[in-house]
């Protein structure tokens, strides 16, 4: 590790690419499924192979995803897009190039606004977004000196999303891709999954002395599936550079592996120049031409985003601004809760609900909230029975919850009905019961009268158990400090 003192001296800086495997059920160039986990080269077909005399169609799902993606970030859309060959040789390339856009991606620029855990805000430029087709998976078995090739994967659609080198930290990179798996999962373009491939990130870092113009050598960092993963190799790599430079070592622009049991980095390759890749038109496909008319009804497609819902939230319902930060993390949560909201008036309360007892149930029983067995209006229904001082909401949340939750679509009041929890709020049935506690308990009543005010709570905690929890605290406090001061 390097001392704070001598990292002080730099500027960490980082540039990511991320890979999103769009969610077609076709590959972007053939009709051969993408279903993830099938039995290795069962998913392919002549086109998908290259071989001679195919010819490749654009999957127009997949364009309109890209478009999604770009709009959600404010990019520019480019109305007729080229798409290029790369040429590059790898086992798992079966035509020995990639289909890609080279010179003119579809989403030029853009921005994802991001929010730090000490709450700074800050925006990370784009400086691109474009379609490309993945390549297969090479496979090494333990103890084995072959290596298997599945092409299962080859020619699903992707996006690629490539930053400015705006990002400064391994948080800010690793709140960076939370956001970016936030928006892919909004749009329904890509299920986030890093653990499954479905997205992939690479990492450009470089060093530079602080003041200085411009940017060090940088080398790019591959093979990491989680974003703690790529934490932790950004900060192996903020401290491998700074060792060499303070060593007087040059940097060596290179492309290299993260080993995640290791947390430490190891070189692939130098960096290929893109001259390497020998870019050239893809002769085979027409140029793809967005129309307005398109665009306009990609645009009416367009869900409410994720920074969206968290401003109305705030605005509208009045949450915090952490409250409604959890409540957009995922896209389902958010929805209920909106739908909550428009059976509620009181939004604070079904924050509660939603951030405490359900989301408590949801990680106990590992199920989504699509798959919780009361409806937003069977939830506002107990919010309801609160508010109206009919049951408590230790009542509503230890008794009528769990009833609702085995899913027989009774309404909260049917239930409080049926287990008798109706809240007592008449005076004259509670006095007596109050009258009974105090008739038990002379010398605390006696130490009340003598200035012991705080007692209050013992006497309300044995009304409470006399009454069963069925007497509303509201009523019960009142009487009980009207006959304690007579």
């Amino acid at each position: 590790m390097v001392s704070e003192e001598i990292k002080s001296k730099y500027q960490l800086v980082i540039g990511l690419e991320v890979h999103a495997q769009l969610a077609t059920e076709s590959k972007i160039f053939a009709s051969d499924s993408t279903v993830f986990g099938n039995d290795p080269n069962t998913q392919i077909s002549v086109i998908t192979l290259g071989h001679p005399g195919t010819l490749p169609k654009v999957n127009k799902k997949a364009v309109e995803y890209a478009i999604k993606m770009g709009l959600a970030c404010n990019s520019e859309i480019t109305r007729v897009n080229i798409f290029s060959r790369k040429n590059y040789f790898y086992p798992d390339l079966p035509k020995g190039y990639q289909i890609t856009q080279d010179k003119g991606p579809i989403c030029v620029g853009g921005i994802v606004p991001i929010q730090l855990s000490d709450g700074t805000k800050k925006e990370i430029h784009l400086n691109r977004v474009h379609m490309e087709e993945d390549a297969g998976k090479s496979i090494h078995l333990a103890g084995e000196t072959d290596t298997l090739v599945d092409f299962n994967r080859a020619g699903t659609p992707l996006i690629e999303i490539v930053t400015d080198p705006d990002l400064r930290t391994a948080e800010e990179a690793m709140v960076f891709l939370a956001e970016i798996k936030k928006l892919v999962k909004y749009l329904d373009i890509c299920d986030g999954n890093m653990e499954e491939g479905s997205m992939r990130c690479d990492a450009n870092v470089s060093v530079m002395l602080k003041g200085a113009k411009e940017y060090g050598k940088k080398v790019e960092v591959k093979n990491m599936n989680s974003f703690r993963n790529v934490g932790r190799a950004i900060e192996h790599e903020h401290n491998r550079i700074i060792k060499l430079l303070e060593a007087g070592k040059e940097v060596i622009s290179e492309t290299r592996t993260f080993d995640a049991n290791t947390g430490k980095t190891a070189s692939m390759r130098t960096k290929e120049d893109l001259n390497d890749y020998r870019y050239f038109p893809e002769p085979d496909l027409s140029p793809v031409v967005i129309s307005d008319e398109w665009l306009n009804s990609v645009q009416k497609t367009m869900p409410l985003l994720p920074r969206e819902l968290k401003a109305k939230f705030i605005t509208e319902f009045g949450l915090p601004d952490y409250d409604a930060g959890v409540l957009t993390e995922a896209k389902e949560m958010a929805l209920y809760f909106n739908s909550l909201c428009e059976k509620t008036k009181n939004y604070k309360a079904a924050s509660n609900w939603l951030m405490g007892p359900v989301k408590s149930y949801l990680n106990d029983s590992s199920i989504e909230i699509n798959e919780f067995p009361i409806t937003p209006e069977e939830l506002a229904g107990l919010i309801q029975l609160v508010d109206d001082g009919k049951v408590s909401f230790s009542i509503a949340s230890q008794k009528i919850y769990p009833e609702m939750l085995k899913g027989n679509h009774e309404t909260p009041l049917q239930v409080a009905q049926r287990l008798n929890l109706i809240q007592e709020s008449d005076a004259s049935s509670l006095k007596p019961i109050i009258e009974s506690v105090l008739a038990e308990n002379q010398a605390k009543v006696a130490e009340y009268k003598s200035g012991k005010k705080g007692l209050i709570g013992m006497f309300m905690g044995k009304v409470m158990q006399k009454s069963q929890g069925k007497a509303d605290p509201k009523v019960a406090t009142k009487l009980l400090t009207e006959l304690l001061n007579q």
